[in-house]
Parts: C-alpha cells; sequence; structure tokens
C-alpha cells in the first residue's frame, strides 16, 4: 500500500504551501482544532444536521447544489438543494480507493430551504444495469416552471460517466433521465459548473487512476498525486442540439495539479478552480462568447482545498481537508477514524469597502495576530491575508471532525443567511442560522 508514502507528501506539500501554516506549525502537523466554530456565533444555537433519520441514505454526500425556481423577472421564488449523496463510497471511491463493490445504489435528496424538509429523488428512465456514484453536479434554474436540466458526474462501474436528468417543478421529487455521455476524455471527471442549460465546465482530476490494473492503478495515481504532477485539466462541454448524444469537448486549462472543484461567477466573467494538492484556488478570466479561460490569479486556502461554490453576492466559499492523512483513515474505514472540516470564504475586493471591508470590520481585523495560530478556538475573529492584494480569507466553520467531518461543498444563501456544508464521509447536511452579510 502506498497510503503512508502519498499521505506524507500530501502533508510536506500542505505545510509547504501555506506560508502562514508553515510558520506556526512543526513539520507534518495539523491545526488543533475546535470541536465546532461558526463565524456567526455559538455553533450550539445556530447549527444543526438534517439526516435521514429512517434509513440513513442521506449520508456522504461529497457534494450540495442550489436549484432555483424563478420568475419571469429572474427573482427567486424558492430556493431546494440538490445533494448527491453514497453510503457505500468506502466500497467505492474512484479517486482515493478502494474499488470493492460498485454494486450498491447512491441516492438523491431533496431540500427545501424554505420549509427544512427533506424528499428522496427518484430517478425515472435511468438505465437498467447503469451503476449510480454521483459526484460533482449542477442543476440549471428553472423560470417561469420550465424544466431543468441536471448534469451529474457518475463513477460507474465500467467507466466514468456524465449523467443529464430532468427535474421539473412541478414534480420535484423526480429526475427523468435523459442521456449519458462518455468520451476517452472523461478519464477522472469531478466536478461541473453551467454555464447555459446545455454546456457546463467539466474538472477532470487525475490522468493516471485506480481503474489501471492492478497494481499500476494504485502506483501511478498515487504518483501523479504525490508529486504534484500538473496532468489533470478543465475543459468545456457543450451538448449537440441536432444529436441525442453528441457533444462538443474543449480543452480550456491544462496542466493542473489535481483540479478538482470548479464554479462560474453568477455574471459568467469568472471561474475558479481548485487545485487540491497545491493548497490554492485558481482564478480565470471567462471569455462568455468562447467559454476560453486566462489565468489571473490564485489564492492560497489554509487547507486542501475539495469544492468552490460562488454565493449570490459574487464570494467565492471553499471547504476543504485540513488533515488528509485523518482523511485517508477515513477512507480506509479505520475503526474510530474522524477527520475534521474547514470552509472560508474568499472575498476578492478592497479591504475597506464593499462586502470584505464589512465582514473584516465585523470580526475585528485589527484584533487578530497574524503571528498566532490560524485556529478559530483562541481567536474567532480568524482572518487570512492572501498573497493576492485584496484577497481576504475567512473562516466560515471549523471543526476537528467531531462534529463535523471531512467537508466538501459550502454553500450561503446570502437571502436568509444560511449556511451549508456537506461531507465527503458525513451522515447529514450541516446547515447554520445567521452568516454575516
Amino acid at each position: 500500500m502506498l497510503y503512508p508514502i502519498a499521505v506524507t507528501a500530501l502533508l510536506a506539500a500542505y505545510v509547504y504551501k501555506n506560508s502562514e501554516l508553515t510558520k506556526h506549525h512543526t513539520a507534518l502537523t495539523v491545526p488543533d482544532l475546535p470541536a465546532a466554530y461558526f463565524v456567526g456565533g455559538d455553533y450550539a444555537e445556530h447549527c444543526t444536521i438534517v439526516k435521514d433519520e429512517r434509513n440513513n441514505t442521506l449520508s456522504y454526500c461529497e457534494d450540495i447544489a442550489f436549484w432555483d425556481h424563478l420568475d419571469s423577472e429572474d427573482r427567486i421564488t424558492s430556493r431546494y438543494i440538490l445533494l448527491g449523496c453514497d453510503p457505500n463510497r468506502k466500497a467505492w471511491n474512484t479517486v482515493m480507493g478502494p474499488l470493492l463493490d460498485p454494486e450498491p445504489f447512491a441516492y438523491l435528496w431533496l431540500y427545501a430551504t424554505d420549509t427544512g424538509s427533506l424528499s428522496p429523488v427518484t430517478l425515472a428512465n435511468y438505465p437498467q444495469g447503469h451503476t449510480f456514484h454521483p459526484l460533482g453536479m449542477e442543476v440549471y434554474p428553472s423560470k417561469n416552471g420550465a424544466v431543468s436540466n441536471l448534469f451529474l458526474v457518475n463513477h460507474a462501474r465500467e467507466n466514468s460517466t456524465i449523467e443529464h436528468f430532468v427535474l421539473d417543478p412541478a414534480q420535484p421529487t423526480v429526475a427523468r433521465h435523459i442521456r449519458t455521455l462518455t468520451s476517452p476524455y472523461f478519464v477522472a471527471p469531478n466536478s461541473i459548473a453551467l454555464t447555459s442549460p446545455t454546456s457546463f465546465y467539466l474538472s477532470n482530476d487525475h490522468l493516471m487512476t485506480r481503474r489501471l490494473p492492478v497494481p499500476y492503478g494504485e502506483i501511478l495515481a498515487d504518483t501523479e498525486t504525490i508529486h504534484a504532477l500538473p496532468l489533470s485539466w478543465l475543459a468545456h462541454i457543450t451538448l449537440d442540439p441536432e444529436s441525442s448524444v453528441g457533444f462538443r469537448h474543449q480543452f480550456v486549462v491544462k496542466e493542473v495539479p489535481f483540479a478538482n472543484g470548479v464554479s462560474v461567477s453568477h455574471d459568467g466573467s469568472q471561474v475558479a478552480l481548485a487545485s487540491t494538492i497545491n493548497l490554492e484556488v485558481r482564478f480565470y478570466d471567462r471569455n462568455t462568447t468562447t467559454n476560453e479561460l486566462a489565468f489571473s490569479h490564485s489564492v492560497q486556502t489554509p487547507f486542501i482545498p475539495d469544492n468552490v461554490r460562488y454565493d449570490d453576492d459574487g464570494v467565492l466559499n471553499v471547504a476543504g481537508h485540513p488533515d488528509p492523512q485523518a482523511l485517508v483513515r477515513v477512507a480506509a474505514n479505520v475503526t474510530g477514524a474522524i477527520a475534521p472540516s474547514w470552509a472560508v470564504s474568499i472575498l476578492p475586493t478592497t479591504a475597506d469597502s464593499g462586502l470584505a471591508g464589512k465582514m473584516v470590520s465585523d470580526l475585528a481585523r485589527g484584533a487578530y495576530n497574524l503571528l498566532a495560530s490560524l485556529v478559530t478556538q483562541w481567536n474567532p475573529a480568524t482572518f487570512l491575508s492572501s498573497s493576492v492584494p485584496y484577497s481576504n480569507v475567512i473562516t466560515l466553520f471549523q471543526s476537528d471532525g467531531t462534529v463535523f467531518q471531512t467537508s466538501t461543498t459550502p454553500l450561503i444563501d446570502r437571502r436568509t443567511g444560511t449556511f451549508y456544508l456537506s461531507g465527503l464521509y458525513q451522515d447529514g447536511m450541516l446547515v447554520c442560522s445567521s452568516v454575516p452579510n
């Protein structure tokens, strides 16, 4: 097993890449995180974990996505959250391993943000015998009751595919399967960010994967990760309107070490892409006509970033893993293992104006000592200045794993000030109220 080598390399990269952590932690150590910290106030008062209390199938939800219902003037009339949950992840994980049993079917869930109700989603017309293991996904908003397209990465038995579903606001708990997209370029598809109802960016996290024959799969996949080899990429996919199966695949960013979560800003002008092994989020200026991207800048994160999401105010929110060694133990199903969570906002604006200025003021920026630990347990005003001028990284949530573990996707509903968080190996979804505006 190459797990110890991979973990050592990940931790070395973690410490080396993050200058602030390098100052305050000895080699190959991780922060001593609190049981739970939430930027909006006391965790016990503001946060809860919603679960499937009956069958516990709302678990191990790697990705969550808003499904907005809009009126004729594009105002949100209702907002749902779609969750992709795979309780079988410890037996079938094509990114981290193992690849033991792909047969148990995963689940989609729908959460109504207005009422807090949970409903399982039925997959209609889904191909018989086609296994279902969702990873990244995104659903296009419904306008005036129109149906919405849902595109979802599926790490199925034979190969990884993109599944196209339709969701109807008149029957919101049914996802009707339309087509399965396959391509030799879908080597390790990970995250999806829509650019229209029929087009999207798609990250590919590895070139060499665990699907390769034994022992090459584990060796080569770990080698690519260990050495931060720039072999992954971001593509843009456009469906062919004249074909039920055809589409255009366009490489837009190449040579990325471990390309992971991707998100498009609400105005469509910017794309954010997590480079997991580099502990950074890369920002690109987008040509809205051609979908081509031009690198703008990158921002370091104090953890290994997983998924990224722009919110209603154009703020990028990022969640990830502060302790990769613990994450590996959880994935390996080590008895009693837990792994911590960390989510942040990246505020690309000046510190004396706009949202960043207000949040920094609210969090008492002047009281924060950059020479102290980055742990909010000792200073709730955790604030990290990135190397990019006026890009500020502010902690939203932290946990040592005892309250909420293995954080992957953060969502913020700015209308209500509600924060949502999913976890790769966590039962349920975290819901916290009173996020500062």
